[in-house]
């Protein structure tokens, strides 16, 4: 018996910083065929409170430092203002979607992040104490399949915001993409997923400054050979990785593209295609 289709997708803060950017993408998500997730980021609003508050960032090697101050703001801003907000207008444009963090139903049960050892080099060797704070790590264990397929089977479309809990009353912060990640790979037991990642670049380009010089499809044995070509390079490096680190634990495929472009996912002509 065939599983059902499933497309989890996760904006970043691109999408949600520009409304105009952002009603076009809410009206092309509607318009997707099927059981979808969303699952967004934070943008620069909660920067902007928090210095509105005095509240300084604290940031290590470009991971935010979330102390006890930030958790509350990145809280408000993230499950409450832009997750509410984005509901809101889904509903409407006809997409009966419900707003959650990790905490309703229990379904993403994070560990707080253990504080590391890292070296000047950043190696895991002796050296300074790093305490990423109230941060969230998800394992196989984290996502709750159950509850959200209850969710999915009575029509709603769950919307999640980057915040988790640890199942003993403490919220936790954690990377949108690693909960998007995480949702695809769990949910794959039940229904056959698809994981998309919208960012500013249309896919993986042949060339950095041409954006017609998309890679439409890269299966895990061509990956090596980009990367030694130097077509994937710099950041997209893990992002990669880690879209065919999915695969391997049972996604179907991963997308990686523009925001603005999601409306080609039915027709499989949106960015880049990630396969076995």
């Amino acid at each position: 018996m065939q599983k059902p289709s499933l497309y989890v997708i996760k904006i970043g803060g691109n999408v949600i910083d520009n409304s105009e950017n952002l009603h076009q993408f809410l009206l092309d998500f509607t318009a997707l065929k099927g059981n979808k997730i969303l699952v967004h980021g934070g943008g620069k609003i909660a920067t902007e409170l928090s210095k509105t508050l005095g509240i300084e960032a604290k940031m290590v090697d470009g991971r935010r430092i979330t102390d006890i101050e930030t958790l509350r703001v990145v809280t408000m801003v993230y499950a409450g203002l832009i997750n509410k907000n984005m509901v809101a207008q889904l509903q409407a444009k006809g997409c009966d979607a419900i707003g959650l963090t990790g905490a309703d139903g229990n379904i993403i049960r994070a560990k707080k992040r253990p504080i590391q050892k890292v070296s000047p080099l950043g190696g895991d060797l002796e050296g300074a104490s790093i305490d990423y704070g109230f941060v969230g790590d998800l394992d196989e264990h984290s996502v709750r399949t159950d509850a959200l397929d209850k969710l999915l089977q009575s029509n709603f479309v769950p919307v999640f915001s980057a915040i988790t809990h640890d199942g003993e009353s403490q919220l936790l912060n954690t990377n949108a993409d690693t909960i998007a990640s995480a949702l695809a790979v769990a949910m794959s037991s039940i229904y056959e997923t698809n994981l998309v990642y919208c960012f500013e670049k249309k896919g993986v380009l042949r060339d950095v400054n041409d954006e017609a010089s998309v890679v439409h499809e890269i299966k895990a044995d061509q990956f090596e050979q980009l990367k030694a070509d130097g077509i994937v390079a710099g950041g997209m490096i893990p992002k990669l990785q880690n879209a065919f680190d999915a695969i391997r634990k049972g996604v179907n495929a991963v997308y990686i593209g523009k925001s603005d472009e999601l409306d080609q996912l039915d027709n499989n002509t949106f960015g880049t295609k990630m396969l076995k």
